[in-house]
């Protein structure tokens, strides 16, 4: 015999039931319907559970005879971590969960990188949501049919671009960046580089060369560097004569070496084109690092329009981040058109000049 003291029960449907004198169901009423009670009643209710400890109803329990999680799953092909480092990222996050949060849902970011292999899987088949949001992923990533055999009301967001039957929202990114591009080669730029992220889903950092681009699996950085190529070719510029460096992690320690190697092998450039904010902040602090001035000898440009780009009154291409996660939300719950397009916009900001005379002519 043990002299130690018993754990007290806590309480039940069954038990609060019988000291406030009512059925089980009123009681469970007072947690998942209160507008059919009293608010008096529905007080009483609780003060005694509230005394006796019980907990409310078991929500695994619930979602089971309701057959509803009250959660709509992102799949997030990142660290999760990344998920709250990446401006942007964070920015989508926050326009979805305001969507969830009207609609009395909650948001379950699935970090399923490439790498996470039959774990990934198990995350994404073991998720407890009710609707599935794909976040930017390559359009041959596996984890996108497991998504599809869960039979989940789906949303694609910025890539894939070509899933069919799924609704989708993003941006038109060829097109998108084309005005920061125009703006450059108006000025009068001839020899201009780019920064990308990566392309597909096996690491591949350096330089990147029309067939990585043709076979590229992650439509966004294809789309953005195949506008940028596109509006340099207009200009008269030779696009097999424009130097592109990669990096498969968008983090500051990958986007530091990547502009490091762009200037450092390409010391004529008068113009840096980004894919990323991220990206173009690392260019301006290598050139800094380098004795370069941004923007009189050299002009850089980026895309997203994240906060830290607008304060370092960047030229950026601006995408309503925010937006499109509410965009998404809304797919979702409201259904509405299947394929959302939605605007963006060249902030000039103040990293972008004439190249000097002698470098334009290439001295």
């Amino acid at each position: 015999m043990t002299d130690a003291p018993r754990r007290r029960a806590r309480g039940t449907l069954a038990s609060i039931a019988a000291e406030v004198g009512v059925s089980r169901t009123t009681v469970s009423n007072a947690y998942n319907r209160p507008g059919q009670l009293s608010p008096e009643l529905r007080e009483h209710i609780l003060a005694v559970a509230r005394r006796q400890g019980y907990p409310g109803p078991d929500p695994m329990a619930r979602n089971l005879r309701t057959r509803r999680a009250g959660a709509v799953g992102v799949l997030f092909t990142e660290e999760l971590s990344f998920a709250f480092e990446d401006t942007a990222s964070v920015d989508f996050l926050a326009g979805l969960a305001a969507e969830c949060g009207a609609r009395e849902s909650s948001l379950l970011v699935i970090p399923a990188s490439s790498g996470a292999g039959e774990a990934g899987a198990d995350l994404i088949r073991g998720a407890a949501v009710d609707s599935m949001v794909v976040y930017s992923v390559a359009d041959d990533d596996p984890f996108l049919d497991i998504v599809a055999r869960r039979g989940l009301p789906t949303v694609i967001c910025d890539q894939p671009t070509d899933r069919a039957g799924l609704p989708f929202v993003g941006i038109d990114d060829r097109a998108a960046i084309r005005p920061a591009v125009r703006r450059l080669v108006e000025l009068g730029h001839r020899r201009v580089g780019i920064l990308s992220v990566r392309l597909s889903r096996t690491q591949r950092d350096g330089p990147v060369h029309r067939r990585d681009l043709a076979e590229a699996h992650h439509h966004v950085q294809r789309f953005r560097i195949e506008g940028a190529l596109a509006e340099l070719a207009a200009g008269g510029v030779d696009p097999d004569a424009v130097p592109i460096i990669g990096r498969h992690l968008n983090n500051p320690a990958a986007n530091d070496s990547a502009a490091a190697e762009l200037l450092d092998a390409h010391p004529g450039l008068t113009a840096v084109v980004c894919t990323t904010d991220t990206q173009a902040l690392a260019v301006l602090r290598a050139a800094a690092a380098r004795g370069i001035r941004v923007p009189e000898e050299l002009s850089v440009t980026g895309f997203d329009g994240i906060e830290l780009a607008r304060a370092a009154n960047l030229t950026t291409i601006v995408q309503p981040n925010r937006e499109k996660g509410r965009a998404a939300g809304r797919a979702l719950f409201a259904g509405g058109p299947r394929r959302v397009i939605l605007d963006t916009r060249l902030e000039p900001g103040g990293t972008v000049a004439p190249p000097r005379p002698e470098a334009a002519a290439g001295r």
